[in-house]
């Protein structure tokens, strides 16, 4: 998938991501893929910046915690967060709708 495809997309699909369990980012990254069935490959330069984003803009809280020896970070979100979702799922039907429109004439 091109990643200009992605390009407003993404946060969303992080947040729902992580909408009912807390997870890491590698994690998330798996479960991306698994989700996208293996379309949504991405490197851990695009996942990480955008999950320290997510967290900053408040819409993802993290904790470190130590798993068999290894620290990590585990994200959920926030009520923030769970806000921004519900306006980025709405927000990706309305989009949908529109491409639909555009690219299938005469079929509603």
């Amino acid at each position: 998938m091109k990643a200009d495809a992605l390009r407003g997309h993404l946060d969303p699909m992080i947040l729902a991501v992580v909408e009912h369990e807390p997870l890491h980012g590698y994690a998330i990254m798996e479960a991306l893929l698994d989700r996208s069935g293996g379309e949504l490959d991405l490197p851990t330069g695009t996942l990480y910046p955008a999950l320290r984003r997510l967290e900053r803009a408040g819409y993802l809280a993290s904790e470190w915690s130590t798993v068999g020896g290894r620290k990590r970070r585990t994200y959920q979100l926030t009520s923030s967060g769970a806000k921004m979702l519900a306006a980025g799922k709405q927000e990706w039907l309305t989009f949908r709708t529109v491409v639909e429109g555009v690219l299938r004439p005469g079929q509603a």
